[in-house]
């Protein structure tokens, strides 16, 4: 039955009033078959819609492969920017000039169809239909190729004067723009970065044009890595990982349907380098890294041992408070709690002192340098205040470190991968504390050292018989703190 005017009008306005509308509506359209939609899908559409309204102009999406993001970021967006704006102009990069001719060819099929044409006023222009560049009779289209490949001459969005309005016109859109083989490659990696600045970055024909970046991460310094290092305040940062807790704590997989908990586990197993980096968003160095092999646990020992936390105050106001509870045995270390956080000590102390009775701690060590020594007695009386049995039997102690964090964290590096276990899933337990330690570096460039100076304290303390300081210690910390 053929629709009526109105209802062509009211289906255009559906469609125009978000990105997965169109994209679901096209889809289905063209392959007959239904856009199975997850959570990860309207995150993306409603990024991309941010983009639409002008309100992003620069945006990174972060997402495993084969997860949606070309069909959605590349094929319908720009297909709905045509929709929006018949005067748009695209240039579409990816590291392959085939996936990239490939996506031109869906496009323009898009726009082509029946569905399009109904609803929307986009045309291409006849002797223009070319695979990789092509026109719409408004002035608008898209040019595709490799992300090495020639754009000069070629440029994306429109020309706005001075005190026009802004409306959508068009963008570069980048998807994956270095293949996986080629990212381990220093050459190639900064090539493709030095290319984004040299070429890419200047064929905005506005200021306002929008760039999106879509790739799933593959190194520390590929193209995302380089921009949110060099200009962290520009980029908006949609990133996605394939596995994450709700709010019970329990492990959920992004989407069931390609991956399950089970399967991502298994990629792990099988190379936690690629799964760290193109599953979970999360690139780690290869090489130069100080801890190579951490060991982890399902369950605790049976055997006794004592109950101990070991916690570094933060020296300065860029540095994290890091609090480890763990039982130590005869044998290793069992990690069971961590408190990771620069937040203020007006939280830190409260919450310390909670984590300390819930982990039914017996001893406790604060490392005490720049005015630790006050917030140890503070995490003490709040852990006294409450009155239960195991606050009144917990032992502090406070202590000065003046040796060279660096060569102690080295040298015990070999001690901390042998003698402490963390528990099964603690990176996406406490993703920050774990980006801390599985990213430090034996070399420099180390943002912060909170994590690793504490596990190598609890090294430097195993199986060590608690001891009092005398007056004359006491006395000469208090000269050296205050």
């Amino acid at each position: 039955m053929e629709e009526t005017w109105s209802e062509i009008e009211c289906t255009r306005n559906w469609l125009l009033s978000g990105t997965l509308n169109f994209a679901r509506y096209t889809y289905r359209a063209e392959t007959d078959r239904q856009f199975i939609v997850a959570r990860h899908h309207r995150l993306i559409c409603e990024a991309l819609d941010r983009v639409l309204a002008g309100e992003t102009r620069h945006l990174i999406i972060n997402i495993a492969p084969r997860y949606g993001k070309t069909e959605l970021a590349v094929r319908r967006f720009i297909a709905m920017g045509l929709a929006v704006n018949p005067r748009s102009k695209f240039i579409h990069l990816s590291y392959s000039g085939n996936l990239a001719k490939a996506s031109s060819i869906a496009i323009k099929d898009t726009v082509k169809s029946e569905t399009f044409r109904r609803h929307f006023e986009a045309r291409i222009k006849y002797g223009s239909d070319t695979m990789c560049e092509w026109d719409t009779e408004q002035g608008g289209g898209l040019y595709a190729t490799s992300t090495l490949g020639q754009i000069t001459g070629f440029g994306a969005g429109e020309i706005r004067g001075a005190g026009e309005p802004y409306r959508f016109s068009g963008a570069i859109i980048i998807d994956d723009p270095i293949k996986p083989e080629d990212a381990l490659s220093d050459v190639v990696r900064e090539r493709v970065n030095r290319r984004f600045e040299t070429t890419i970055r200047s064929r905005v024909n506005s200021p306002d044009t929008p760039i999106i970046i879509i790739m799933q991460r593959l190194h520390e310094n590929d193209l995302c890595g380089y921009l949110m290092a060099t200009e962290p305040e520009k980029w908006e940062v949609l990133s996605i990982p394939c596995l994450t807790r709700n709010a019970e704590g329990e492990e959920e997989a992004l989407w069931p349907l390609k991956h399950t908990v089970k399967d991502l586990h298994h990629l792990e197993e099988v190379n936690t380098f690629v799964y760290e980096t193109q599953f979970m968003q999360n690139p780690k160095p290869l090489e130069g890294l100080m801890y190579q092999a951490l060991r982890t646990y399902q369950t605790l020992p049976m055997e006794r041992g004592t109950r101990k936390n070991y916690t570094d105050t933060a020296d300065t106001g860029a540095d994290y408070l890091c609090s480890i509870c763990y039982l130590e045995t005869k044998t290793a270390m069992y990690i069971t709690d961590v408190l990771y956080t620069d937040k203020p000590m007006e939280y830190t102390e409260p919450e310390t002192a909670r984590m300390l009775l819930r982990n039914d701690t017996q001893r406790v060590r604060i490392e005490s340098n720049n005015g630790g020594r006050g917030f140890s007695r503070n995490v003490e009386r709040n852990v006294r205040e409450t009155g239960s049995q195991g606050g009144r039997r917990m032992s502090f102690t406070w202590f000065f470190q003046g040796a060279n964090k660096q060569s102690r964290i080295f040298t015990r590096s070999a001690e901390v991968q042998n003698l402490i276990f963390f528990p099964e899933g603690w990176e996406l337990r406490w993703p920050q504390f774990a980006n801390a330690v599985k990213s430090y570096r034996k070399e420099g460039n180390n943002l912060h050292d909170d994590a690793p100076d504490a596990l190598t304290g609890m090294c430097e303390d195993f199986r060590k018989a608690p001891r009092q300081l005398s007056d004359e210690e006491q006395e000469a910390m208090e000269s050296i703190l205050y």
